[in-house]
C-alpha cells in the first residue's frame, strides 16, 4: 500500500498546531505535512518530528497574505522578489526540518496581466527556484489546484503542469498530483497517474465532492491504492482532506481500506 502522510493543516485541527504531530504519529502516520511551517519556530517544529518518529514530507514555498486570500506568488510579475526572499526562507527551514521537498503555488495573477506575461514570470520563477533548491539537495513541486475552489488560480490541469515542466526544463521540479483537484478539472485519475508517473513528484488526495477522506465521495480509492502501487510509485500519498466529522473518527477509512 502507498506510504500515508498526514496534512497537519486540515488534520487533528481539533488540537493546537504543536500537538497535532503527536496525535498524527498515534494513528499510524510516519510522514507529515502542511501548508507553511513559517509561523513557527524552526528548531521547535523539528523537535516534534523527531520525538515522534515523523518525517517531515513537504510544504510550500511562502505564497504571499494568506489570511488575506492569497494562494501564491509563483505567477504574479509584480512579487518576483518576494517570491526569492520568500524561496530563501524555505530553505533555510527545509534544512532544519530534514524536508527534501517544498511545493510552489502559482496562485491568481492580476487581471492587468496577461496569460502570457504570468506564465513567463512562473517558468522563470520555476527555473531560479529549482536551480535554488537543488544546490541544497531540495526537489521543487508545482501544484495545480481546481478554478471552483480557487477561481482564476493559474496552473490548474496536467497538460498545462506538464507543458510548463517543458519549458522550465530542471530535472528537479516536477507535478504536485492532488487527485482532489484533478478529479474536479480532468478527471481520468489512473490513467493520468500511469501515463505521467515519470513527471509526478507527490501525490495527496480528497475525496469528492466535498474534499472530505476516502469513501465518502464518488471516487474509488480501493481501486486507486492498488493502481498506486501497479504503477510503481513509492512517493509519499498525503491525506490532504477536510475531516466529515472529527478527524479521529473519519480515520476508519484506513482500515477499510487495508492499512
Amino acid at each position: 500500500m502507498p506510504k500515508l502522510a498526514a496534512n497537519l493543516s486540515m488534520l487533528f485541527t481539533e488540537l493546537p498546531f504543536m500537538e497535532r504531530f503527536g496525535a498524527a504519529a498515534k494513528a499510524g502516520f510516519k510522514g507529515v505535512e502542511y501548508l507553511f511551517p513559517y509561523a513557527y519556530d524552526a528548531h521547535e517544529i523539528k523537535q516534534e518530528l523527531d520525538k515522534h518518529g515523523l518525517e517531515q514530507v513537504l510544504f510550500n514555498l511562502p505564497a504571499g497574505d494568506w489570511e488575506a486570500g492569497e494562494r501564491g506568488i509563483g505567477a504574479n510579475p509584480e512579487r518576483v522578489n518576494e517570491f526569492r526572499a520568500g524561496l530563501e526562507m524555505a530553505i533555510s527551514y527545509a534544512k532544519v526540518l530534514g524536508c527534501n521537498k517544498v511545493n510552489c503555488l502559482a496562485g491568481i495573477p492580476p487581471e492587468k496581466f496577461t496569460d502570457e506575461e504570468a506564465e513567463a514570470t512562473f517558468v522563470a520563477n520555476l527555473k531560479y527556484a529549482a536551480k535554488a533548491l537543488k544546490d541544497e539537495g531540495i526537489n521543487l513541486v508545482a501544484e495545480g489546484i481546481n478554478t471552483r475552489d480557487i477561481p482564476g488560480f493559474f496552473l490548474n490541469n496536467t497538460p498545462q503542469g506538464l507543458s510548463i515542466l517543458d519549458k522550465v526544463g530542471s530535472d528537479n521540479l516536477k507535478i504536485q498530483y492532488d487527485i482532489y483537484h484533478m478529479q474536479i478539472m480532468e478527471g481520468d485519475i489512473a490513467p493520468t497517474l500511469s501515463a505521467h508517473l515519470g513527471s509526478i513528484g507527490h501525490i495527496q488526495l480528497a475525496d469528492n465532492p466535498g474534499r472530505h477522506e476516502p469513501g465518502t465521495g464518488e471516487l474509488n480509492y480501493h481501486f486507486l491504492f492498488k493502481h498506486i502501487d501497479e504503477i510503481g510509485y513509492d512517493g509519499w500519498v498525503s491525506c490532504e482532506y477536510k475531516p466529515k466529522t472529527t478527524t479521529e473518527e473519519g480515520l476508519t477509512w484506513l482500515k477499510s481500506h487495508g492499512f
